[in-house]
């Protein structure tokens, strides 16, 4: 059978990662008619598993720790026995959320889950939080970003970025390498691509961190210091203009 994707929307209520993102976390199903993997599965297990239907979940993958994204991960797990992954550098914020359960499995750079007829690797796009990941399907053309690459830019958490710099080298060194039609699966918001990141990606450099209920407002400078050479090279290189993306 064929894979495919399959997206999960549920309301998370009034607090909002930021007014350009939206209200609402996305949990996404991968697999097809027999069997699934579902990533981020958010607050509300029963829209998941209502989704996930009669098919095996055989694993439940959490891009990074953050509440809003792991709370439901322990029920939607424990359906089918299903083992729960996570970054070890995230295991703080999984706790804030959980404090028995443990993930079973701890995911690196380069690991690999396999699921119907496709498979996932793990890519470590730190800056968001310690331990984000990103999970590409190469066969499908889609990477799941959690909360490191939105259709708007790099998500913050409760109105600021929690490493702005290491989010963006993430994305320049990491993201941005992979083919421009490769869709963009964010936990939040619409989808978009990573060429169109590209486009955007100067912008967001040049317009800095977010401060309060906006996305970007420092200057220049201050978004490129601290970013890797080659992520300047990307996005700071002479002769662009750049504006800031505010959705």
């Amino acid at each position: 059978m064929e894979a495919r994707v399959e997206r999960v929307s549920a309301p998370e209520g009034a607090e909002q990662v930021s007014s350009a993102v939206g209200a609402e976390c996305n949990a996404w199903l991968i697999g097809d008619d027999d069997e699934v993997i579902v990533i981020d599965p958010g607050e509300h297990a029963d829209a998941v598993l209502e989704a996930a239907g009669e098919r095996e979940i055989i694993a439940v993958i959490c891009t990074h720790g953050h509440a809003r994204h792991v709370a439901a991960a322990v029920e939607v797990a424990a359906r089918d026995e299903a083992p729960v992954a996570l970054h070890r550098s995230d295991l703080l914020f999984w706790r804030m959320a959980h404090d028995e359960a443990e993930p079973e499995i701890e995911m690196a750079a380069g690991g690999r889950f396999d699921v119907s007829d496709v498979g996932l690797e793990v890519i470590h796009t730190p800056g968001h939080t310690p331990g984000s990941v990103s999970l590409y399907c190469e066969d499908l053309e889609v990477v799941f970003t959690g909360d490191t690459l939105a259709a708007i830019g790099p998500v913050p958490h409760e109105g600021e970025h929690a490493d702005f710099a290491r989010q963006l080298t993430a994305i320049g060194e990491r993201l941005l390498d992979l083919p421009p039609a490769t869709r963009v699966l964010p936990g939040h918001g619409p989808e978009t691509t990573v060429g169109d990141a590209a486009k955007r990606f100067d912008g967001w450099v040049t317009a800095g961190p977010t401060i309060a209920d906006e996305l970007w407002s420092s200057s220049a400078s201050r978004a490129c210091r601290g970013v890797s050479t080659r992520a300047r090279r990307l996005a700071c290189r002479p002769g662009l203009t750049a504006r800031a993306v505010t959705g």
